[in-house]
């Protein structure tokens, strides 16, 4: 083995060599510095014949050829250890090892920059053909214009020419605090991860408490204080860990107490358990634990909605007016919740995963692999593309967030959705085609902190600080100023201010280099550098050092001490003093310019210096939104910023600067000097910041908010089922069989609007039940129903089939074990059971046929993957609550055909995907799959119908014979959340049963707060294959690996379920 290494790689050894020899003729540039190290080339070296001609420099040739454009920090340090060894032995084994490296690092990026090239090229291609098949569909007349088009013989004339086509306005109407009915809103806030709490937020803590945990917390309170909101929840996870403040494991903080007589009862954080409770765990890792959080929130929220309810509307539930999730993990949560209460979602991404995982793979150090199981980025991008699916509206900062980030994925369209659109105010249809709206409302601010004399002329403050006189008192004065000011020589001039981080996408030195190299800007004004903290640079991340030691040597370059201020700390309650600082700055009338400027541009500095004051800038290569700028025109600072990014849109609404090429560096020179050179720009710069920076204020983005949210609810078809009333608990358990049956009369019977049978009609059935009970001779056997009395419900999702797709007979041995076992733990009279199957109803009872259990001693069977759900005890009829319930952005026809052809592979048989006409559906279409087919696993197939616009749920089930296309809100976890809110039953009161393995939903089933009992061996043969893709993230990401609600059996006998029941603590 070790000789065919070395033998294969001989030709690099001597490619190696050839460059140690050709080193040995390099000129003695390496002490003098001129090797260009930003580029990893050496200078030509030219021999000294007659001829001049190029000495050809292997190395040269190999770092451009092979290495071309690799990280420049780790070759750098290389470099320079290669310089400063002595020894030419060693210094030549130093080379050598540094070109082997460089080899290695250089062939495994461009490995995976061609990989990723690849994946990107044919995943743009799919888009581009899922467009294309969606715009020719919806190109195509309605049935209502070709009806129309077809009843005139003569043909039209065309239309006379217009010269503008008619806008088609939004009838979007502006939310208003005047309303003839007082509305009390109920709207819910979901952030999962991260330290949350209302007061002394721990910001910058870790990676995962940051700007976002400060945006819903403000938010929640700017919300509660809006008019019409009477009670605003942000959910978040609980956490009892000692590695964190013990405030973080209170379920319950309120965020703000509105005043008597407001109509609110305020905001709240809402602490949800889920995952182990004594840790502390980062967003990355809590994907499996998402179902756990999901049953707690339904949990709280319907039980609010009930409390509201009997406050405000009657007694009827207060349901939310919306759910908004914040980023992946939160907006994976509200399509849940929305899915199961069937109200409007709002998603806001903050950061997306495609956008981050795009960047991740150009940097080239992490392959695809690396990427995913660092970051979990895949199980990410699916919460996202979930969220799309879901959600009627996504709340972005700017355009660029639109155009460049969420147009990567597969569930957005941008043309698409305008197309969609369109046909919507038409009142044309979409053919079964849906893509969220994306609106744009900036971020709102809290300017309570701006004090009035911010906003008016005068430097009196500045003029104390900086005085002679050291008998003025400067105690009044914030110290983040005189930290400041001791770095200039001149402390009048007018300042130019940058906040940021020390990141290189932040572009800093452009700006230092731009403020060195024009000698009139240096003249008029200072130039401070707010970088962050820092006590030592070599301590710092590899990217901050390199910028602040960037910095220094520009500082040093050009000579500017004097004139740049670096301080090293400053605390987040400085930010207002150091904005107040540069506002403040202003030149003094008499000032003695350098004898050097020119005599014409001294007298133009004279006339303007006396007026000058400071300016902010924001220079960054992209910038997603620019929070500073916003911040800066609050003080009334004009800015200059960026064109690439949100500050587009910021300087649109509010005329306050001027916009620049990041990378022109003479362009920020000059816009810096008009600013500060031309007095009526200037300051009307100053008041239109001031004037217009209500835009951005918590009230009006509110304002805009809920103006959204009532449009889309508009189009947003909710319904609203009806909970099951809860009758008391029977007082003595002598009376549990009469107020058994007394449920069961009350749940066939006639209701009122409150719910009650009449007292005569009541009474009269109970007498007949007492009666029909004293003629059984008593027996005890009789299971009695009663929807919302049960102590507990049996879920049986077990997948038994045999290769060909029928039912086996281990079917009927779970049931009847299940049923024994229950009758072992608690008796049949408080358990009921719920069949989950992804069966037809028809095949269903047949499997049931030979079962000792009767079809009508099951209280729901769940049939064809989630999407049809009956009650035995009732008429054998399909409950038709449950289908409105679930039909939300159903394709219903449209996407019959599309979907048995994307599921079949190209070089695959006509007949390897059929459509299943042995039972039909309106909520479910069925195909068969012929057994060894070659068809395309969930994950492909759900992402190449969203390229269409088409949301359903996918679910391959009877061992892969099977793929039923349902609603999108149809699964089978989803039902028992329905059951749960509709009969009142909490989730953890029930117990799912599965086997090994099953249906490609077989994952959903196993986490949430339900107990999970796994009967091994029960399931032969499953579906999973056809689950997810190499490519797609890993089971481990959605299911928790440990969980105390999951236990295994190896026997599937009564007597150990009954055991394993006791264990879960159901006795």
């Amino acid at each position: 083995m070790a000789a065919t290494a070395t033998a294969g790689n001989e030709w690099i050894n001597g490619y190696l060599e050839a460059i140690l020899d050709a080193g040995k003729k390099i000129k003695q540039d390496y002490g003098k510095g001129k090797i260009k190290l930003s580029q990893f080339e050496e200078q030509v070296t030219h021999t000294n014949d007659s001829n001049n001609k190029e000495f050809f420099n292997p190395t040269n040739y190999f770092v451009q050829e092979v290495v071309n454009s690799f990280d420049e920090s780790d070759l750098y340090k290389t470099w320079v250890k290669v310089i400063a060894t002595r020894n030419t032995r060693e210094r030549s084994n130093r080379l050598e090892n540094m070109c082997w490296r460089i080899w290695h690092l250089a062939r495994k990026k461009k490995q995976i920059a061609w990989d990723d090239a690849q994946r990107l090229a044919k995943r743009r291609l799919e888009r581009e053909q899922g467009r294309h098949d969606a715009e020719d569909d919806i190109s195509e007349l309605s049935e209502g214009e070709k009806e129309k088009g077809e009843t005139n013989n003569v043909p039209e004339s065309p239309p006379p020419p217009t010269k503008n086509i008619t806008r088609i306005n939004s009838d979007m109407k502006i939310w208003s605090d005047e309303e003839d009915k007082p509305r009390r809103l109920y709207i819910v806030l979901v952030s999962l991860h991260g330290l949350v709490r209302g007061e002394n937020m721990e910001l910058g803590r870790d990676s995962d408490t940051g700007g976002q945990v400060k945006y819903v917390v403000e938010l929640a309170r700017a919300l509660a204080n809006t008019k019409g909101v009477f009670r605003v929840d942000l959910l978040t996870r609980q956490i009892s860990s000692p590695e964190v403040d013990c405030g973080y494991g209170e379920p319950i903080e309120m965020l703000s107490c509105p005043p008597d007589g407001s109509g609110s009862c305020g905001a709240y954080i809402i602490r949800i358990r889920c995952g182990p409770r004594e840790k502390y765990i980062p967003k990355e890792s809590l994907w499996p634990y998402i179902p756990e959080f999901v049953d707690g929130a339904l949990s709280h929220i319907v039980n609010m909605s009930r409390a509201l309810g009997e406050q405000v509307n009657g007694g009827k539930p207060t349901w939310p007016y919306v759910i908004h999730g914040h980023y992946a993990d939160a907006g994976e949560v509200a399509a849940h919740l929305s899915g199961a209460l069937n109200v409007p979602m709002v998603l806001t991404g903050h950061s997306l995963g495609r956008n981050k995982f795009e960047q991740l793979l150009k940097q080239g150090r992490l392959s695809r692999e690396d990427i995913n199981r660092t970051y979990k980025i895949m199980r990410r991008i699916e919460g996202e593309e979930l969220g799309l699916d879901v959600a009627e509206m996504v709340v972005t900062s700017t355009r660029q967030e639109i155009d460049e980030q969420w147009g990567l994925y597969d569930g957005f369209d941008i043309k698409l959705e305008r197309k969609l659109r369109v046909r919507r105010r038409r009142g044309v249809s979409c053919l079964g085609r849906y893509m969220p709206r994306m609106v744009v409302i900036p971020p709102g601010m809290d300017f309570s902190y701006v004090k009035t004399q911010d906003t008016v002329e005068g430097d009196a403050d500045l003029k104390s600080l900086i005085s002679s006189d050291r008998t003025q008192s400067k105690r009044h004065l914030p110290p983040i100023w005189s930290e400041i000011t001791r770095f200039f020589t001149n402390p009048h001039k007018p300042t130019i201010l940058a906040l940021s981080r020390p990141d290189p996408k932040k572009n800093i030195t452009t700006l230092l280099k731009a403020f060195g190299e024009c000698q009139p800007l240096r003249e008029l004004a200072n130039l401070t550098l707010i970088l962050g903290n820092r006590d030592d640079i070599e301590e710092m991340s590899n990217s901050s050092s390199v910028v602040l030691t960037t910095v220094l040597k520009l500082i040093d370059r050009y000579n500017l001490y004097g004139q740049v201020a670096y301080p090293k700390h400053h605390k987040q309650s400085d930010v207002p003093d150091i904005y107040r600082l540069a506002a403040k700055t202003k030149a003094k009338k008499k000032y003695y310019f350098n004898t050097h400027i020119k005599p014409n541009l001294l007298e133009i500095l004279k006339q303007l210096f006396s007026f000058m004051k400071g300016v902010f800038i924001n220079p960054a290569l992209v910038e997603p939104f620019g929070l500073t700028i916003i911040e800066a025109a609050a003080y009334g600072l004009p800015v200059v910023a960026t064109k690439n990014g949100g500050p587009v849109d910021i300087l649109k609404a509010l005329n306050n600067g001027l916009l620049v090429d990041p990378h022109d560096q003479k362009g920020i020179a000059d816009a810096l000097l008009k600013l500060l050179a031309e007095k009526n720009l200037w300051s009307d710069c100053r008041k239109n910041g001031l004037k217009y920076i209500h835009r951005f204020s918590w009230p009006e983005h509110c304002r805009n908010y809920l103006s959204h949210v009532e449009h889309c609810r508009n189009r947003h078809s909710t319904t609203r089922f009806e909970i099951t009333p809860i009758p008391e608990e029977p007082m003595s358990d002598s009376l549990k069989d009469v107020e058994d049956l007394s449920l069961r009369f009350s749940v066939d019977g006639d209701f009122k609007l409150n719910g009650e049978m009449d007292a005569t009609t009541r009474q009269k059935k109970i007498i007949q039940a007492i009666a029909q009970m004293s003629s059984s001779n008593g027996s005890s056997s009789t299971v009695t129903y009663g929807p919302g009395r049960r102590q507990l419900l049996f879920v049986i999702a077990v997948d038994c089939y045999n290769t060909g797709g029928d039912s086996t007979e281990a079917f009927q041995e779970i049931i009847k074990n299940v049923t024994k076992a229950a009758g072992l733990s608690l008796g049949l009279g408080k358990i009921g059971f719920v069949l989950l199957t992804g069966s037809s109803l028809q095949e269903t009872l047949e499997a049931m046929k030979s079962c000792p259990m009767n079809i009508e001693d099951f209280d729901a069977l769940v049939c064809n993957s989630g999407s049809e759900m009956y009650y035995p005890w009732q008429e054998m009829e399909v409950d038709g609550d449950y289908e409105a319930h679930v039909e939300y952005r159903w394709s219903g026809e449209n996407v019959r055909s599309m979907a048995m052809r994307l599921a079949k592979i190209e070089d695959g048989t006509e007949d390897d995907v059929v459509e299943y006409t042995g039972v039909r559906s309106s909520r479910c279409y069925s195909y068969s799959v012929k057994p060894e087919a070659k068809t395309r696993r969930i994950d492909d197939l759900r992402q190449r119908l969203r390229m269409r616009g088409f949301r359903c749920n996918l679910i391959y089930t009877r061992a892969a014979t099977r793929l039923n296309v349902v609603p999108l809100f149809a699964s089978r976890v989803q039902a028992l959340r329905y059951l749960s809110v509709k009969w009142g039953i909490d989730l953890s009161k029930m117990v799912v049963f599965l086997g090994e393995k099953g249906d490609t939903d077989y994952d959903d089933l196993l986490a949430g707060l339900h107990k999970t009992i796994i009967l091994k061996g029960s399931v032969e043969f499953g579906s999973e294959k056809l689950l997810r893709s190499e490519d797609g993230f890993k089971r481990e990401d959605a299911v928790p690996l440990e969980s105390p609600n999951i236990t295994s059996l190896e026997n599937c006998e009564a007597h150990n379920i009954s055991a394993a029941l006791q264990d879960l603590g159901i006795k």
